[in-house]
C-alpha cells in the first residue's frame, strides 16, 4: 500500500494554507485524483515564478525540485512549458501558489534552488 496523501487532498491541503497566510492558490489544471503527480508554480509580484515537481530519489523518498524558473526577458516561455508538460501528462496537477516565499509550503526556502 502506497503511504502517500491523496494528490487532491495535498492540493486542497496547499491552496488553504496559503489562502489562510493571506495569498492566494489556484488548481491550473486537475490531475489523477488519488495517485497524480503535483507541479506547484511559486510566484509573487514581481519575482520570477518557478516550478517545483517532487521527484524520486534514490533512497526511495520524494523530494521537491525545482524544475523551471521563469526568465525575465522571455515570460511566456514558462506559461508555454507548464501548459505543455499538463497536455503531455493526465496525471499531472498544477497548482498555483501566490504568495511571497511560497515555497515554505513545500518545505523549501526560496533562497535555495
Amino acid at each position: 500500500m502506497d503511504d502517500r496523501i491523496p494528490a487532491h487532498l495535498e492540493v486542497t491541503g496547499l491552496i488553504r494554507a496559503v489562502e489562510t497566510a493571506g495569498g492566494f492558490g489556484m488548481v491550473i489544471s486537475k490531475g489523477e485524483r488519488d495517485a497524480g503527480t503535483i507541479m506547484v508554480v511559486c510566484c509573487h509580484r514581481a519575482t520570477p515564478a518557478r516550478a517545483y515537481e517532487r521527484m524520486p530519489q534514490l533512497d526511495g523518498t520524494r523530494k521537491w525540485t525545482q524544475s523551471k524558473e521563469q526568465d525575465p526577458e522571455n515570460p511566456l516561455d514558462f506559461t508555454e512549458w507548464y501548459q505543455r508538460r499538463g497536455k503531455q501528462d493526465d496525471d499531472l496537477w498544477i497548482v498555483e501558489l501566490d504568495i511571497e516565499n511560497a515555497e515554505r509550503f513545500l518545505g523549501l526556502d526560496s533562497s535555495i534552488s
